[in-house]
């Protein structure tokens, strides 16, 4: 990745659980070229990591206030987090988890 990649988490609240959320998530970043992983919570939300090309990750934001056809989403938190708070993803790789 570039020097200029970040590293960025973010949690969306909704009907993001059993949507096809976290699947189609992943399809997406994975699609603008971003590296990380995407998780259900326990609270209901979703949590994404990604690493990346900053514009390619407003990308994914400005995705995620959507989500797949079946999802509504509420709200998207973003925050930009240090390359250690975003724990071992695998470069090239967006999991779904």
């Amino acid at each position: 990745m570039s020097q200029d990649a970040e590293f960025r988490r973010y949690q969306v609240s909704g009907r993001v659980q059993g949507v096809f959320f976290r699947v189609s998530t992943a399809e997406r970043a994975s699609s603008l070229g971003l590296s990380g992983r995407v998780k259900n919570l326990a609270n209901g939300r979703v949590e994404i990591v990604a690493f990346g090309d900053p514009d390619k990750l407003g990308l994914l934001e400005a995705w995620l206030h959507q989500g797949p056809p079946s999802a509504r989403v509420d709200s998207v938190t973003a925050e930009e987090i240090s390359a250690e708070s975003a724990g071992d993803l695998v470069p090239g790789r967006f999991l779904a988890c």
